[in-house]
């Protein structure tokens, strides 16, 4: 079969497709809220004292719980297992954690040993259990869809979350949110009916819901409840303001519609570098006019003031501040603030303000975008146009002295023989001499010989 939460899918063969671990996800890919086993590479002996407890998880990690081993199985990380059920029947897990690291998770969550509800490990999963498993599971989704519609039938102010089978099918558990209370017995009977499964129904909160669906935070990671964070702190706007975050509820707000935890990550590192600022300083008297306080630099521990009828603001050292709210206290004005403040530091540095930016790529020139196209025109214009600009091309190359002739016909006319008839008149203006030593009848137009041939040329026989 293949793990329960495997993105990959399955094969023909009910093995994943892409993590190939044969039904149990080596890498812990597909469960949430795992615990890093770093006691896996130590060769550790299975005895009583470490195989007494497991953790198992269900639904991928949605929900762990820890059973006794009381049939002292061996049992290792991964494997399917079946335990006993609360109100009957089993269910069937996976197990999550094994060894000593167990019993140091009870110790965190206050989980004494001899504890009486602690339920017990039946058997490893045969394959006839996860058949059903899988069988079970596949109802999920199905069935939170009928279940909300039903629950709006009946006008209850309730919403669904999430749905989850028991390992043999016999018992489904309802996740619900509501703001106060409801009486939700008519909607109990609707889903015995509905399902013929026994009915659990579960109150959770808004951050439980956005721990067991999952999701991306603005952060673009997976939600922290949902991959790691197991218990859910108190999360004020004071948080916020101590870190000089804008209090906009849309930009604060989780997945979840409350307060983000991560909120609280930095916060303690925010109140340390707070230490030694002063408190309640909203404005300082000068001669000037009054101050305002407009922000806190933090880290640099500067307070930027600025009086109510000029823009600029004055950056003051801590010590500064502390200075001048004493003087005010013993009734002494400052002349101005521009005495005590200091130039406020740029991001930029010396070396980047030296930098200058050269035309490296010739003579591109990039027109502007705004610029608005112009109308396409036909073939006729554009062959104008590019006549004239040879034209002009043409007259700009050549001197300013020398004139052109522009020959009536594009075509160069085929050369004929020149008459020796002394009526007739000559084809060309130019009509060059006749040459004595040349026979009058052999032909003109034939090309002169190379200097280089051998040989004079023969003259052509009348």
């Amino acid at each position: 079969m293949s793990c329960n939460g495997c993105t990959s899918g399955a094969g023909k063969d009910g093995k994943p497709t892409g993590c190939k671990s044969n039904g149990s996800c080596s890498s812990g890919g597909c469960n949430r809220l795992n615990t890093y086993d770093w006691l896996s590479g130590i060769a550790v002996g299975y005895d009583d004292e470490i195989t007494r407890f497991v953790e198992v998880s269900f639904k991928n990690g949605s929900r762990k719980e820890i059973f006794r081993n009381t049939n002292k199985l061996l049992i290792d990380t991964h494997d399917v297992v079946v335990v006993d059920a609360e109100m009957g029947g089993y269910n069937v897990g996976v197990a999550s954690l094994t060894g000593e690291l167990v019993r140091l998770q009870m110790k965190r969550k206050r989980i004494q040993e001899n504890n009486a509800n602690i339920r017990s490990v039946l058997r490893k999963a045969s394959e006839n259990d996860q058949n059903k498993w899988e069988e079970a599971s596949k109802r999920d989704k199905e069935t939170m869809v009928r279940a909300r519609a039903i629950a709006r039938s009946l006008n209850l102010d309730m919403k669904i979350g999430d749905v989850e089978f028991q390992g043999d099918g016999k018992k489904a558990t309802f996740y619900y949110i509501a703001e106060d209370r409801v009486d939700f017995r008519e909607l109990i009977k609707a889903y015995a009916t509905e399902f013929k499964v026994k009915v659990e129904m579960n109150h959770i909160g808004a951050r439980q819901e956005a721990a067991r669906i999952g999701g991306i935070g603005s952060c673009g990671r997976e939600l922290c409840c949902s991959t790691w964070l197991t218990e859910f702190k108190s999360v004020t706007t004071s948080a916020a303001r101590y870190q000089n975050l804008s209090i906009n509820q849309a930009k604060l707000s989780g997945q979840c519609g409350r307060l983000k935890c991560c909120l609280n990550y930095e916060l303690d590192t925010y109140l340390d570098a707070l230490i030694g600022f002063p408190k309640n300083v909203e404005k300082l008297e000068t001669e000037s006019g009054i101050a305002y306080l407009m922000k806190t630099d933090i880290f640099r521990r500067l307070m930027f003031f600025a009086y109510k009828e000029k823009n600029v603001f004055h950056p003051m050292p801590v010590e500064k501040v502390i200075e001048i709210i004493e003087m005010n206290k013993n009734g002494v004005k400052p002349a101005d603030l521009g005495s005590f403040a200091v130039k406020a530091p740029t991001r930029k540095t010396d070396v980047e303000e030296e930098l200058k930016y050269a035309d490296v790529v010739g003579q591109t020139v990039l027109e502007p975008l705004s610029k608005s196209k112009k109308k396409s025109k036909g073939r006729g214009e554009r062959e104008k146009e590019r006549g004239g600009e040879r034209n002009q091309h043409r007259a700009t190359s050549e001197k300013p002295n020398q004139t052109t002739v522009k020959p009536q016909h594009q075509a160069r006319p085929k050369q004929k023989p020149v008459q020796q008839n002394p009526n007739s008149r000559p084809a060309q203006k130019q009509i060059q001499k006749p040459n004595p030593n040349k026979n009058p009848n052999q032909n003109t137009n034939r090309p002169k010989p190379n200097r280089d041939d051998s040989g004079p040329t023969r003259p052509s026989i009348g």
